[in-house]
């Protein structure tokens, strides 16, 4: 077998997913769940009254991790199921057991439940890194709530904010994200024990026709997992649509981190906000002076993936034919596996840019001030006509001076001289300048805005995710 330098490996595991959210989808929990699933479905059918011995039980117990992976590869390469290599191998660690494995069940019984039991275990680590980025977002938004900044449209100068408002704006989208995980968490159901078709008859048959017992069947495997509730119907595999609307739940993270991480690279073109740069960090092979924002750049290429690869369960959930065909097995062991792992490291990747975030005030304040002249001509006209002059002429003068100064930044590169204009023009002369070019003056309410946010929003969210929220994430690369 070759070595792990001669053939491919997942970027996404080797430079980006946390360990925990790597082995979660590893080959070993893969199949000790299963073996989890098959132990869990005897326990219940013996106590259902099924002729199974404790000892039987006792062995599979003793035998769930313990497995034999190149006997199961060699199982699959001779009989081409997956599911019955695994059997095998289970019947081998546990030869008393051997006869009442897999006993009435599907392939699906066991595969489509260890899925989604991996899938809620995968959202949970999930909820509290995202849980971990509202809190430096929410923290970043209170520190800054007054910082005034020039706000942007179609990106242009426009009206003022705050640095720390602008930052809410990012973090409502992750608490918004927040709570459809949640939803999906709260929503996702067990598959069950439904059997080849879903019409649960090789169990009807094992309990000679009682439906109540397999009824009691179907839910004590799930409540074994921490199921609340089953699907309600099954053909042979759970509806696909799951996994389109937990995949779904993950491109919306994708969407947020990636507008957050285009805005942080905007504003490090501007020089006012910047990720954390290291001391001996590189920006460039070529120009040494560069600071690239690599981070946020790696967010939004790992955030394109999972926008990508939303399309793929939507695909395949319309295709299935009648109870079930086998064309989607090989895309969803991609699919869903990938899908989190880029979002675990996007979110590893943002809670580290997000705990260093680097503002520079004086730079911001300087973009501010060539900015105030035009934006503070309405509150000079009302001085000067509270002053004793005529709003139509003041007007004219404002107009005329305004597209002069603007003439002098855009032709000559020359700094806006609008204010110095206006001083020296006599119809405004009792105005005073100093009161109407204060920049907290034009930020509205953009202070309360971020402390009521926090307050309402963010703080549930702190409560909640206290613990998620204190643990360290170690960035990779």
């Amino acid at each position: 077998m070759a070595n792990n330098k001669t053939i491919y490996v997942s970027p996404l595991v080797e430079r980006n997913a946390s360990e925990e959210m790597a082995e979660l989808f590893g080959a070993q929990k893969k199949f000790s769940t299963w073996r989890q699933l098959w132990l869990e479905l005897a326990k219940a059918q013996k106590k259902l009254g099924l002729n199974i011995k404790q000892n039987q039980i006792s062995e599979m117990a003793r035998h769930l991790d313990d497995i034999n992976f190149s006997k199961a590869a060699k199982y699959e390469k001779k009989i081409r199921h997956d599911v019955m290599a695994h059997v095998h191998t289970f019947a081998d660690a546990a030869p008393k057991a051997a006869p009442i494995i897999h006993l009435g069940a599907t392939s699906c019984d066991i595969t489509d439940n260890a899925d989604l039991i991996i899938i809620r275990d995968a959202m949970q680590i999930t909820t509290g890194k995202l849980a971990a980025v509202i809190n430096l977002l929410a923290s970043f938004a209170k520190k800054y709530r007054l910082l005034p900044t020039l706000g942007f449209t179609h990106y242009q100068p426009a009206q003022l904010t705050t640095v720390g408002k602008r930052a809410t704006l990012w973090c409502y989208e992750f608490a918004l994200d927040l709570n459809e995980v949640e939803r999906r968490l709260d929503t996702l159901p067990f598959r069950g024990i439904k059997g080849t078709t879903g019409t649960q008859a090789s169990f009807l048959a094992l309990f000679d026709g009682n439906h109540n017992k397999v009824e009691r069947l179907d839910k004590m495997v799930a409540a074994a997992f921490g199921f609340k509730n089953t699907c309600a119907v099954t053909g042979q595999t759970y509806q696909r649509k799951i996994d389109t609307l937990v995949v779904n739940t993950l491109a919306s993270i994708a969407q947020s981190a990636h507008k957050l991480c285009n805005d942080l690279r905007l504003l490090a073109n501007l020089k006012e906000i910047e990720e954390p740069f290291e001391k001996s960090q590189v920006g460039s092979s070529a120009m040494a002076y560069k600071r690239n924002p690599m981070r946020c750049e790696r967010v939004t290429a790992l955030s394109r993936l999972v926008l990508s690869l939303a399309s793929s369960p939507q695909m395949t959930a319309s295709e299935q034919w009648l109870e079930r065909t086998l064309d989607d097995s090989a895309n969803r062991r991609v699919v869903i596996p990938e899908a989190f792992l880029a979002v675990d490291g996007i979110l590893g990747i943002l809670i580290n840019v997000l705990d260093g975030l680097v503002v520079y005030p004086k730079v911001i304040a300087a973009h501010v001030e060539a900015e105030l002249p035009f934006m503070a001509t309405e509150n000079i006209l009302m001085a000067a006509v509270k002053a004793g002059g005529n709003r139509q002429k003041l007007h004219e003068r404002i107009r005329i001076h305004s597209h002069a100064a603007a003439e002098q930044v855009k032709k000559f590169g020359k700094p806006n001289d609008l204010i110095e204009r206006l001083k020296a023009d006599p119809a405004f002369a009792k105005v005073d300048f100093k009161k109407v070019l204060n920049p907290k003056d034009y930020i509205g309410r953009a202070p309360q805005q971020a402390d009521e946010f926090v307050k309402d929003i963010v703080t549930p969210i702190r409560r909640k995710y206290s613990r998620e929220i204190n643990r360290k994430v170690e960035l990779k690369v």
